[in-house]
């Protein structure tokens, strides 16, 4: 009995100290825009506890009754620091001022350290600002090309705005759009973004150890969150460049309760180019985006939002009898309905409803002879995510997530006169996706810090379809299965366990660990000889099972002079399965089912990523080098024996440098450089019965020369005396400083023909694209 008191201690203790505890929380907002920030710190000094925005902006830490040293920090914005004294549960909206508008920026004990403090590996926030002052291909500010100047990442090719991530395929990356899937990422045949930068609020990138709330894709994350509209007055901005321009407008609907946003971007090389050439009369080409997003706050916890993109890229021809017509659309269409609510101080949910088109059309008429080919993907999404907060500050999140697929791999149909065509295209396929996760990031000690989650994921290809039989030779047999609507024709699923750890060092130091498993139930399977977006997106099916990868990371991060500057060191091992490529000598077929050309195998991707970052003062910048190998394996391609992937790079630089020269100037530069791309060229010439043959090496044993690059910008603001409403801005850049030929593609040219006594004369060339090239934009704001 004695022993009673004691355990019913024992068991009180801990509900009597969290009765003990109060709460605070609130949202992060920008104090000139009210909008909310994404990821921003909150810093409580004498308890020595910290937490993050959600990407809604709102926090919440419990710390027991007592007055407080709060910082409320974010990249980009002047620290706020504020003594609060909290008896009971408390809510406090921290407004920052971004630093661009501030007329001195103020300093004050800042706690910029959470790159050493904080679980995430291969993470990084972009700031818009300072990409905006980076030089750029034609002016035109692209985040994918940003991106790609960070360790770990590399450009798909010479401006091309497609990426690899840590030797995984372009499709393996997930890029969101206010949480839409985007399937096409680029415009003029991926050599700009769909992303226009006014539009955008944040960027993060993913690069390793995803949390569980992510899934779906085996490498890498973007996500890219639109601005929300100004809360408190109207305002506009936008840029005149070579080829394009922009507009962006955004104001209040309500002051302090709704905004709006709207921002528009189209090119203009059709306009200006059809003068200049009677050739171009009746052809031409451009881009256009426009993007849209609504907010209103119902009550103080309840929040609707409502945004939207639209793209298109239109490419025309026709010959100048006019005998000849080519029509060529393509473009993504996303929509997304959300709604906040917050339960309490501890709790918040946010409910999603998306949907998303990606259609790729060819149209091709002479005289009396047309075709058509369309293919693309459709879904229809909706998801529940929930925050929750615990008094012993761990924080939970947990959600679940439906899509509906349908995939149009190259419909064909066509026009002979009056009679119509239109082949038995029996190829649309429907699909099922589902996933469940929840995770707790908790710090058990100061030493150590945890985000474990666990993620199941869903997959299931549903009718209606018609399983066909083949023989040997790939041609169908009578034998089929028919499935009817709704009824499964193959389930997928699995487990996706995810933990990342920090321990930590000393104050400025940390080593960090994770490891994940991801599945990949979506696929684009590229040709090479492909030179528009014609790639299709495929399900998993019967025959083609979902990619899966483990990935194992672990890195030592640093500050230095006063978190001025960050250091880290990074290194990782990818074992990917189930990859996909097409078979040897395949010929692109419309008629013909595409997976019925897949080969499939095996691969692996390891190296080691070094990062410099500055990220105070007048200079700023970042050296990031990457020393890396990827592998593939298939069994039925190069004799089964292993080589490297195309985009195997062994070393990769970039230097970023950024230098506020004075209030008028401020200037820039970028030099790049990286091994080249890995290719398969053909090692020897024969003739058979007078035409000439060709043997190719082994897949991938040659490479192109490296590839090195030098940008330079300079961006000038006019000061002025007196305040006025209009402030404007001109950015000068220069691509490729010193007009390097970095080869696009390397062709063998012949000349010649058997017989003739003058033999066959073979000639290699390397084409490139870009040679230096300068441009001028002026931005304004009012």
């Amino acid at each position: 009995m004695k022993l009673l008191p004691v355990f019913l201690l024992t068991l009180l203790l801990p509900v009597a100290l969290l009765a003990q505890k109060v709460s605070l929380s609130g949202y992060m907002r920008d104090t000139e825009t009210g909008e909310t920030l994404i990821s921003g710190n909150i810093f409580i000094k004498e308890a020595g506890q910290r937490a993050q925005t959600n990407n809604y902006g709102f926090y919440s830490l419990s710390v027991p009754s007592g007055t407080y040293t709060v910082v409320f920090s974010y990249v980009g914005y002047g620290t706020l620091t504020k003594t609060i004294t909290l008896n009971s549960n408390q809510t406090f909206n921290a407004e920052l001022q971004n630093q661009t508008t501030m007329k001195e920026v103020q300093v004050t004990s800042q706690r910029k350290d959470e790159n050493v403090k904080n679980t995430e590996m291969g993470t990084i926030s972009l700031s818009m600002e300072n990409v905006k002052k980076l030089p750029v291909l034609f002016g035109e500010v692209d985040i994918l090309k940003t991106l790609q100047l960070l360790p770990g990442v590399q450009s798909a090719g010479e401006g091309n705005s497609g990426f690899y991530v840590r030797g995984g395929g372009p499709d393996q990356n997930l890029v969101l759009l206010d949480e839409a899937v985007v399937y096409n990422t680029g415009h003029l045949f991926g050599f700009f973004s769909i992303f226009n930068s006014d539009a955008i609020k944040d960027v993060t990138l993913i690069k390793g150890g995803a949390p569980a709330n992510y899934g779906g894709r085996l490498s890498s994350v973007v996500d890219v969150t639109m601005k929300d509209g100004n809360m408190k007055e109207f305002h506009a901005e936008g840029g005149i460049g070579l080829i394009a321009s922009r507009l962006t407008l955004e104001g209040p609907i309500k002051k302090n309760k709704g905004s709006f946003m709207v921002a528009g971007r189209r090119t203009y090389i059709d306009a200006v180019a059809k003068p200049f050439s009677s050739r171009l009369k009746n052809s031409g080409y451009y881009f256009y985006d426009l993007n849209l997003k609504a907010n209103y706050k119902i009550t103080d916890k309840d929040r609707v939002f409502l945004s939207g993109y639209m793209g298109l890229d239109k490419f025309t021809f026709a010959n100048p009898a006019g005998t000849f017509h080519a029509n060529i659309p393509w473009g993504n269409t996303t929509a997304t309905a959300r709604w906040n609510h917050q339960f309490n101080d501890k709790l918040f949910l946010n409910t999603t409803l998306l949907y998303n088109d990606y259609t790729f059309s060819s149209n091709f008429d002479e005289n009396a002879f047309g075709i058509k080919i369309t293919s693309g993907i459709k879904d229809y999404n909706a998801k529940m995510d929930f925050d929750y907060y615990t008094g012993f500050n761990h924080h939970f999140k947990a959600g679940i997530a439906y899509t509906h697929h349908t995939f149009i791999p190259n419909q064909v149909s066509g026009q002979i006169d009056t009679l119509k065509l239109n082949p038995d295209n029996a190829l649309i396929k429907y699909a099922h996706e589902a996933g469940a996760y929840v995770l707790d990031e908790f710090e058990p000690t100061k030493w150590l810090k945890i985000n474990a989650g666990i993620r199941y994921s869903w997959f299931e290809q549903t009718g209606p379809y018609t399983l066909y039989n083949y023989d040997v030779n790939g041609i169908k047999t009578a034998d089929s299965t028919k499935y009817s609507a709704g009824q499964p024709v193959k389930t997928y699923g699995g487990w996706e366990p995810r933990l990342n750890m920090r321990f930590a060092l000393r104050d400025n130091s940390s080593i960090k660990a994770s490891i994940s498993k991801t599945y990949q139930y979506l696929h684009l399977v590229s040709n090479n000889g492909t030179t528009l977006p014609t790639d299709v997106w495929v399900p998993s099916t019967a025959l083609v099972q979902p990619e899966k990868a483990w990935q194992y990371s672990a890195g030592y991060f640093r500050n230095f002079l006063d978190n001025k500057v960050e250091t880290s060191v990074e290194v990782y091992y990818k074992d990917m399965q189930n990859q996909i490529q097409y078979k040897d000598g395949y010929v692109p077929n419309n008629l013909q089912d595409p997976e019925l050309s897949y080969v499939f195998g095996n691969g692996t991707a390891y190296g080691a990523e070094f990062f410099v970052n500055k990220t105070q003062g007048r200079f700023t910048g970042w050296i990031g080098y990457t020393l890396s190998w990827t592998w593939q394996k298939f069994p039925l391609l190069n004799n089964g024996d292993q080589f490297p992937a195309k985009y195997d790079r062994r070393h990769d630089i970039s230097v970023v440098g950024t230098y506020e020269l004075n209030k008028k100037w401020t200037l820039s530069g970028v030099f790049v450089y990286g091994s080249g791309n890995a290719i398969t060229l053909p090692t020897s010439y024969y003739f058979v019965g007078g035409i000439l043959g060709e043997q190719f090496s082994k897949i991938n044993a040659y490479r192109l020369p490296a590839y090195h690059r030098l940008d330079v910008a300079a961006v000038y603001t006019p000061q002025h005396t007196k305040p006025r409403k209009w402030h404007g801005s001109w950015t000068f850049s220069i691509y490729n400083v010193y007009d390097r030929h970095n080869p696009y593609f390397i062709y063998v040219d012949r000349q010649g023909t058997v017989g003739t006594g003058q033999g066959v004369k073979l000639t290699v060339y390397e084409v490139y694209i870009f040679p230096i090239i300068p441009s001028i934009t002026y931005n304004f704001n009012f």
